[in-house]
C-alpha cells in the first residue's frame, strides 16, 4: 500500500497506542480502497463490507493468523500493542479481541511509519485472505 507520508525515524520507539492510532486509519483506508477497487460503489454497502474487515473480533482473527508470518521485530511491535492499556473495548467486543486488534493496528502503524510499504501490502493481503476465507 502506498500512501503519502513521511517516514518517521525509529517508529518502534513510539508508544504502542500511537502506532495503533495511525494503524487504525491506514488499515481502514486500505480496506475502503480495496472494496472500491472491487467495484462496490454504493456507500451503504461499502460501509457494511468495511465493518466486516475492521471489527475488533475480525482483526483479532487476522492477528492470530499472522502470528507465524511475523518477523521478531514485527511480533514485538504487535505484542506491545496487544499489551498496551487502551481503555474500554467497543460495544460488542470482548477485551481479548480488542487487545489483539490493537496489536494488529500497532503493526500496521509501525510498517506504515517506517516506510515498509511492500511488507505492509503483504500483511494487508493476508488480512483480506483471512476475512474472505471466513465469509
Amino acid at each position: 500500500m502506498s500512501l503519502p507520508g513521511k517516514i518517521i525515524p525509529n517508529p518502534e520507539q513510539l508508544p504502542a497506542l500511537v502506532l495503533a492510532y495511525i494503524g487504525d486509519a491506514v488499515y481502514e483506508l486500505a480496506i475502503r480502497q480495496y472494496l472500491v477497487a472491487r467495484g462496490i460503489v454504493c456507500v451503504n454497502q461499502l460501509h457494511q463490507e468495511t465493518i466486516k474487515y475492521v471489527r475488533a473480533d475480525t482483526q483479532a482473527r487476522v492477528m492470530h493468523a499472522l502470528k507465524d508470518e511475523l518477523t521478531e521485530v514485527e511480533a514485538a511491535v504487535a505484542r506491545r500493542g496487544r499489551n498496551a492499556r487502551s481503555g474500554h473495548p467497543p460495544r460488542g467486543s470482548d477485551v481479548i479481541s480488542y487487545r489483539y486488534s490493537t496489536g494488529l493496528e500497532s503493526l500496521v502503524g509501525y510498517l506504515y511509519l517506517s516506510g515498509q510499504s511492500e511488507r505492509l501490502g503483504e500483511i494487508l493481503a493476508l488480512a483480506r485472505q483471512v476475512v474472505e476465507k471466513d465469509d
